[in-house]
């Protein structure tokens, strides 16, 4: 009969899924301010301190801004990504919050492409912030179509590399190893990890922190940031390790 009530039980899109995951996890991390301020705060604090101690005894050659705010950016993302998503995400696991994700029709997959979408949200804020903060001191990148695609390509990549790698450490640890695990993982890649100053500035082991995500990330961001390119070996760099955290985070995450 025309006009009759036809129910058609199932599973919205993937699409839908993520998109809607996406908004959800954006609010609940603006909501975080503890972590937001952290996430903005210590890049912002390294990029001023290291400039002004870059300039009084001259550590660096060039100018100092221009050398370490594409570090700095990849700190940021880093921080984010990986960090402050491994910590959230260990909580949400502890207190039953993807537990609940777990009964709906999100899959794994949807649920790192959900964080992933949320923490662009956030970052994009990061990198508006610091950016005006480096011009303040008197930065003056290289502003092209290239610069902006190898960079915003630096970015995503870099986010999906990290935030896999995060979800990997919150889905098989409890939520205090998480915490510290994490914690640990970010001050070893942040002075050792090639993610500030570039993977060359390491001497013998630059060719090996290169290929970490940190020093790729890094390599990505200065060619695009500082030489106007784009550095395709450092973004192949961040496929893999995003590919391989996919892959791992979608086997082995468990819902609580």
């Amino acid at each position: 009969m025309s006009g009759t009530f036809a129910p058609a039980p199932g599973a919205a899109p993937l699409v839908r899924l993520v998109r809607d995951h996406a908004w959800m996890e954006t609010r609940l991390l603006l909501r975080n301010g503890e972590q937001l301020v952290l996430a903005l705060v210590i890049p912002l604090v390294v990029l001023v301190a290291g400039v002004l101690a870059a300039e009084r005894f001259d550590l660096v050659s060039g100018t100092p801004v221009a050398r370490l705010t594409p570090g700095v950016v990849a700190l940021a993302v880093m921080s984010t990504g990986f960090t402050s998503l491994a910590i959230a995400t260990g909580f949400e696991r502890r207190y039953g919050v993807i537990k609940w994700l777990g009964s709906s029709p999100l899959p794994r997959s949807g649920l790192l492409l959900g964080k992933v979408g949320a923490l662009l949200v956030v970052e994009v804020g990061q990198i508006a912030v610091i950016s005006l903060t480096a011009a303040g001191l008197g930065w003056r990148p290289r502003i092209g179509v290239t610069a902006v695609v190898g960079a915003a390509a630096a970015v995503l990549l870099g986010t999906l590399a990290f935030a896999a790698l995060g979800l990997l450490l919150a889905g098989t640890l409890r939520a205090e190893a998480t915490l510290a695990a994490a914690n640990l993982i970010f001050v070893l890649l942040a002075i050792g990890g090639g993610v500030v100053v570039s993977p060359r500035e390491y001497g013998d082991l630059g060719a090996v922190l290169s290929l970490l995500p940190s020093g790729a990330l890094h390599e990505a961001m200065a060619s695009s940031l500082d030489g106007g390119g784009v550095a395709w070996p450092a973004l192949a760099v961040l496929v893999v390790w995003a590919a391989i955290g996919g892959v791992l985070t979608s086997r082995t995450f468990r819902w609580e």
